[in-house]
């Protein structure tokens, strides 16, 4: 059974508890905040083995960390909302789903959402995986660009959860060179054409420029492919509704390493 279906059919045994599970059950109506009396160093043991437990976390924190970041600078405007939309429709969410992620990001937005905490336990679940941070710090960036630019505040907020989740200033840099070159790309066309993808796109999505080396290039290309390749990141923790998201970002990066490949004739 998916976390999901033991989530609504009652079996709780690998609940969070804590602030994800207090911002979870707000969204669904139940008391799931007990079981968690602090962070880091509860007697609550990481068992690698709990792939549902972290499905459930990123879930949660996803949704309600975007509602959080699209409030941050005092209002959520509607290409936001799209965006959060856009994502459970990729997700391909049942009613049930949709409307608990609806609750989550709405939790976000209040005053009150315990952003620290949410973040503490939610790096506490994720442990050493960080190509799921990473993950979610990108949805978090699309999130901010959804309205085509990025406030002041968001980016202050979005520099404050690298922080907390352990993401580099450099790394958060690259992830948001990468986000602004998928959005120029898809904004140009390129979801339909393939060759409208620019060359400077192109390299900003692989995170190179064209001084680097072709073995570079491919090097960075083949770790992008890694780290987001979808039966990986599932493997991790992703929840499985969010696979489509990981092979949408798999094929822009195919398309940019191909794009770069034909205009330096690489075979």
């Amino acid at each position: 059974m998916s976390w999901w279906g033991k989530l609504v059919g009652g079996a709780f045994g690998f609940m969070l508890g804590g602030p994800l599970g207090a911002v979870l059950g707000a969204a669904l109506g139940h008391n799931f905040d007990k079981g968690l009396d602090s962070l880091p160093g509860a007697d609550m043991g990481f068992d690698p083995g709990q792939q549902e437990r972290v499905q459930t976390a990123f879930f949660t924190a996803t949704f309600s960390v975007m509602g959080a970041v699209a409030k941050a600078d005092g209002k959520v405007t509607p290409d936001e909302i799209r965006l959060a939309e856009m994502v459970m429709q990729q997700m391909n969410l049942s009613a049930d789903m949709r409307k608990t992620a609806i609750g989550l990001f709405n939790e976000g937005k209040q005053a009150d959402f315990p952003l620290d905490d949410v973040l503490q336990q939610f790096r506490f679940e994720c442990h050493r995986r960080q190509t799921l941070k990473q993950m979610f710090i990108e949805i978090q960036l699309q999130a901010a660009y959804a309205d085509g630019e990025m406030a002041s505040a968001e980016r202050a907020l979005l520099e404050k959860i690298c922080q907390s989740l352990g993401i580099s200033s450099l790394l958060f840099r690259q992830l948001e060179q990468r986000i602004q070159a998928e959005r120029h790309f898809h904004h140009t066309g390129g979801g339909q054409q393939p060759a409208a993808m620019t060359l400077k796109d192109a390299y900003a999505i692989l995170g190179v420029s064209e001084a680097d080396h072709d073995r570079d290039v491919k090097k960075a290309y083949r770790r992008l492919i890694s780290q987001h390749h979808p039966d990986k990141l599932v493997s991790k923790g992703l929840p499985e509704e969010m696979m489509k998201v990981a092979a949408d970002k798999t094929h822009e990066i195919k398309q940019a390493y191909e794009n770069i490949k034909q205009h330096r004739g690489i075979k």
